[in-house]
């Protein structure tokens, strides 16, 4: 089945997303100015749509809100799955309100429940929407596959289709609300610091580097680490193997550590952390942490 025979429903469940164009685009023209702007219809141009379904789809593109100077947009109409696989057909229009036509490179896209929570995200190179022309909405169908499905259910009203315009970033230092709240910006700086002098990642590499341990008065261990994504999208953990050595290279303790709601790294990003191993865990009394490793044991599937 053709991508566009998709497009059967007049009724949209999803919201519009929008971005700076200069957020994801090089050496585009800026033009001053508040004004409202609509987006015309733009097809893709291998598709050859019967009478019907181009009504369907200029009725739709009719009905989203005009963009202001400079942005771009993804306005989400609805999703359907894909019985014979699972996956999440989310249909959306990529619009522009530049005065000149652009294409877009790889990009993570975020799916987005009523709450703001990802329900989903996979990369998209999104050169295969084809040049996009000045003020247009082109539809697309973005799919994403089981494996790039964080949610059990599919977002039904609300939802958005969102830009990680993160992924696009250099590697830097990510700070979790409580962390952010809390951390003095010296600190802040510190940690920063110490971010841009580890060593640099691969693309698409993941790995946990320790930075700061200590052994609480209920005997129980603490052990603060970089999560550190070389992904170009988001990274979701939910589950975590660690086990702890100490400067002999023995292990001191090991365990699962199940994070609710998930821990999430954006693309491109470390994210300090901290890990508490109860004390009915540890496997030594003598402990020796001058030098210490904290890592995912080898023989984890996880």
């Amino acid at each position: 089945m053709k991508l566009f025979n998709l497009f059967k429903k007049t009724n949209k469940t999803g919201l519009d997303s929008t971005v700076g164009s200069e957020e994801i685009l090089e050496n585009t023209q800026s033009v001053a100015g508040d004004e409202d702007i609509e987006t015309a219809l733009s097809l893709h141009p291998e598709w050859n749509l019967t009478q019907e379904q181009e009504y369907v789809f200029r009725f739709l593109a009719n009905e989203i809100d005009p963009l202001k100077p400079n942005q771009i947009s993804l306005s989400g109409i609805d999703i359907d799955s894909e019985p014979a696989n699972g996956s999440w057909l989310v249909k959306a229009f990529f619009r522009s309100s530049l005065d000149q036509a652009i294409t877009v490179g790889p990009i993570e896209l975020l799916l987005l429940d009523n709450e703001g929570n990802t329900a989903a995200s996979a990369e998209f190179d999104l050169n295969e929407l084809g040049e996009i022309p000045a003020r247009s909405a082109r539809p697309w169908v973005f799919v994403f596959e089981k494996k790039d499905q964080l949610a059990t259910d599919i977002p039904t009203e609300n939802w958005k289709l969102a830009f990680n315009v993160q992924s696009l970033k250099p590697h830097q230092l990510e700070l979790a609300p409580a962390w952010e709240e809390q951390l003095p910006t010296k600190q802040k700086e510190a940690l920063a610091e110490i971010v841009s002098g580890l060593p640099k990642l691969k693309p698409g590499e993941v790995n946990i580097a320790g930075f700061q341990i200590q052994t609480q008065q209920d005997g129980n261990i603490s052990a603060s680490v970089f999560v550190r994504n070389g992904h170009s999208k988001q990274l979701n953990i939910e589950k975590l193997p660690l086990e702890l050595l100490d400067a002999a290279g023995e292990l001191v303790a090991r365990g699962t550590f199940d994070l609710n709601p998930p821990l999430s790294v954006n693309a491109n990003s470390t994210m300090p952390w901290t890990f508490i191993y109860p004390k009915e865990l540890i496997l030594k009394e003598q402990l020796d942490f001058t030098q210490w490793t904290i890592r995912v044991p080898q023989d984890s599937t996880n």
